[in-house]
């Protein structure tokens, strides 16, 4: 199915996508050491899971599910907290309070972190030197190089951004080279410039590449009549459900035509989105060829700020501070010997295990998983990943041998909990589920006799968002008429969201008033003495809400706002409701909603009740509810969207380069991933974010964000609706409980501890 794109961590629609193994997944209790006692428990373990795409390697995982397999398999060289915060002595183990309880945390490696007077910032890595891999091969510092150069190499195309860490060294080693596929598009199909590839090379993959685009389009067609969304035959329509138009009789090959067309031939940008369950090794033989790198110009031997300093240390050299390098330098510990060629490695003679621009080796194994983690991939058969425990993981041979991650859709993950067929699993939670799981426990409680529930905080929050191009006045979108058009339409979805989000979600979620997730120690809170409720003021700055108001006295309070907000745009106001528009904007806009076509969504209510409010004032709301989500995100990146409703998944750290960053001095050359939707074009902003890159002082940091929030809500192009929580239920009656990871936090999942979890 077309993935939603990642941004940050990785962009979600309301579809619940949740990674079971946090980031904590190498730290521990009291007692953690590496001392820990044998394998005993036969029973296996069996985890209810989403479906997976196979792809378990630490380095090309894309889903949040393949990524928890690898993760079972590995450790990070960065520790964290229940907190989120990093574990600077992982060797001896570290102390921390949480929720009035002290927890040691051991890692496999310590970190000293210095700042210097010229701006640099050295990380000096010391590892462990009793660890060894699942195979009982020892763990060496050639391995985290190995890695880091892997994640680094011009043709590496996976999730992680360490290349994006301002390394010394790095643009250098990464220019003058990229992949034959990348080359062979950007010459295009009428190229006759052989110098770096032949022209049988070049034919190939545009024979192939047009192949696999008609491949994948006859795909989606298949799915879309098959789910009923088309009668056989009508390759427009299903065209349609997916984004892409295609005339009236057209057939599958032009509606790859077309494909191809959006993607300038990018055939694996085309089939990582555009597909209904296939990958580009299904439909384009021999595509691995094309990932090889060519030499286009100079290119440097090695990264010089990676620096091995010792069999079991190494340096990493900064070119400045960058609050989240630290976390992005957090890369699983891979095994050279298994992932890549020890007879390649040299690090004196710039020799790293496999050849530049040839991961060959490391993409033979993306099926098969292994590291130094607490868990032995075995197999994965029958939608079944099954695994062994690791005698030699460095906290101790977990107590269970034998987990289970078994494939099941949403709607089946609590009944197979209460059945027997799971033990631990993770349904979406809304108001339905906590009260099936209440009244499977005799007490009628969350917790009790049948099930345990353990709730938190999503590390990530729902929104509205508007574009400032497509809802502006006069083609001006950061004018004081366009914010003030934007923001009529943000008070009325925000008078709504109380009443929306409680009725989906009861106690499950909660409405936000700021653009980030509460899990982030940058977001405000209530307490703070600048903290206020999302547009609440009127056009001249009055609150428009007083604390005896009934819901109705609210409605009515912000529909007289939303009407001062569209007369200072710029519209025609009489006897209280708008008859004309100014130049460039209109009195009609939509709001796409993924709702699969049936309301299922938790802004479903607020849009409804908007809809209301706003024909009352002279505006009509057009709800498009979408049955297929990836239609959201193709309007979106066409820049044809006016209004959403989407979900940011976050990171730890509260950057918002990637979703707010506009780059207005350089013209957007290096905007963020997101601004293409909102089209904030702000340079204060921009200075802002940066600036709060550039330092690592927390409370510096917390400042400079709360006003780039300030400015991101005085845009009025997100409107931030709730911060919803993850579930996670366990069988009372088959999982020894007291065994469990405790005090479970966003950023430490239950499967930190796993290793200490038995079943009854």
């Amino acid at each position: 199915m077309k993935k939603a794109k990642l941004l940050l961590a990785v962009l979600l629609v309301f579809v619940m996508v949740f990674s079971m193994a946090a980031c904590g997944g190498n730290g521990g209790n009291e007692g953690g050491g590496s001392e820990g006692g044998e394998t005993t428990e036969e029973t296996p373990m069996v985890v209810g899971y989403s479906h997976f795409s196979s792809k378990f390697s630490p380095f090309f995982a894309e889903t949040a599910y393949d990524q928890d397999v690898a993760s079972m398999t590995q450790i990070s060289l960065i520790t964290t907290d229940r907190l989120g915060n990093v574990i600077m002595k992982g060797i001896e183990g570290e102390k921390a309070e949480y929720n009035g309880t002290e927890y040691t945390y051991y890692g496999p490696a310590d970190l000293e972190m210095t700042e210097n007077p010229d701006g640099t910032v050295f990380y000096d890595f010391t590892l462990r030197d009793d660890l060894t891999f699942s195979d009982g091969e020892p763990v060496t510092i050639d391995d985290v190089i190995f890695t880091m150069y892997v994640l680094c190499d011009p043709t590496y195309d996976g999730s992680s951004t360490l290349f994006a860490v301002p390394i010394e060294g790095m643009d250098a080693y990464r220019s003058g080279m990229d992949t034959l596929g990348n080359l062979i598009v950007a010459a295009g199909p009428d190229n006759t410039n052989f110098d770096f590839w032949t022209e049988d090379q070049q034919k190939t993959y545009w024979d192939n590449a047009n192949a696999a685009a008609v491949a994948i389009a006859q795909e989606i067609c298949d799915y879309c009549v098959a789910a009923g969304y088309n009668d056989e035959g009508d390759v427009a329509g299903c065209a349609g459900n997916w984004g892409f138009s295609v005339p009236e009789g057209g057939t599958v090959e032009d509606f790859a035509a077309v494909m191809m067309e959006a993607y300038g031939g990018n055939i694996a940008n085309l089939v990582g989105t555009e597909n209904a369950g296939s990958n580009i090794d299904d439909v384009f033989p021999g595509y691995e060829e094309y990932t090889v790198g060519v030499e286009t110009g100079e290119s440097a031997a090695n990264i010089s700020g990676i620096q091995k300093t010792g069999d079991y240390s190494m340096r990493i050299v900064a070119t400045k501070v960058d609050a989240p390098a630290i976390y992005n330098l957090g890369v699983n510990i891979t095994p050279l010997h298994y992932y890549g060629d020890p007879s390649k490695y040299d690090y004196d003679n710039n020799m790293f295990g496999f050849d530049k621009g040839d991961l060959s080796s490391v993409r033979a194994k993306t099926t098969e998983p292994m590291g130094a983690g607490v868990y032995k991939f075995v197999s994965y058969e029958n939608g079944v990943v099954n695994f062994e425990a690791n005698e030699n993981y460095f906290k101790g041979a977990p107590k269970t041998k034998y987990v289970q991650f078994r494939e099941m859709t949403d709607a089946d993950k609590l009944n197979g909990l209460i059945t027997g067929t799971v033990d631990v699993t993770d349904p979406s939670f809304s108001k339905d589920t906590a009260k099936a799981v209440s009244d499977a426990n005799s007490n009628k409680e969350l917790t009790g006799d049948v099930i345990t529930t353990s709730l938190v905080d999503n590390l990530g929050y729902g929104y509205i968002g508007i574009n400032s191009v497509n809802v502006s006045v006069g083609g001006q979108p950061d004018s004081d008429a366009s914010k003030n058009l934007r923001k009529a339409f943000a008070t009325i979805f925000s008078v709504h969201r109380d009443v929306a989000i409680d009725s989906y979600y009861a106690d499950a979620a909660e409405v936000i008033n700021y653009p980030i997730s509460n899990t982030s120690w940058a977001a405000p809170q209530p307490t703070d003495s600048d903290y206020r409720l999302a547009f609440s003021v009127d056009v001249d700055g009055n609150d428009i809400y007083t604390s005896d108001m009934s819901a109705d006295d609210k409605t009515a309070a912000a529909k007289a706002a939303a009407l001062g907000f569209l007369e200072a745009a710029g519209y025609t106001v009489a006897d209280g409701k708008v008859t004309a528009a100014p130049e460039g904007a209109k009195l009609e806009y939509e709001a796409m909603i993924p709702a699969d076509g049936s309301g299922d969504h938790p802004a479903f209510m607020i849009l409804t009740l908007a809809k209301e409010d706003l024909a009352e004032l002279g505006i009509n709301l057009i709800i498009n509810d979408l049955s297929n989500s990836s239609d959201l995100w193709t309007a979106l990146e066409a820049g044809d969207g006016e209004i959403w409703c989407a979900a940011w998944g976050a990171t730890i750290d509260p950057d918002m380069y990637q979703i707010y960053y506009a780059d207005v001095a350089n013209g957007g050359a290096q905007a963020g991933g997101s601004n293409y939707m909102y089209k904030i074009a702000d340079p204060a902003l921009d200075e802002m974010i940066l600036d709060a890159r550039t330092s690592t002082d927390q409370a510096y940091r917390k400042a400079m964000y709360k006003a780039c929030l300030d400015t991101i809500i005085d845009w009025a192009c997100e409107v931030p609706t709730y911060q919803r929580q993850n579930c996670i239920i366990f069988s009372t009656e088959r999982v020894n409980i007291d065994t469990v990871t405790p005090d479970i936090t966003t950023f430490y999942g239950w499967m930190a501890e796993i290793e200490n979890t038995e079943m009854n």
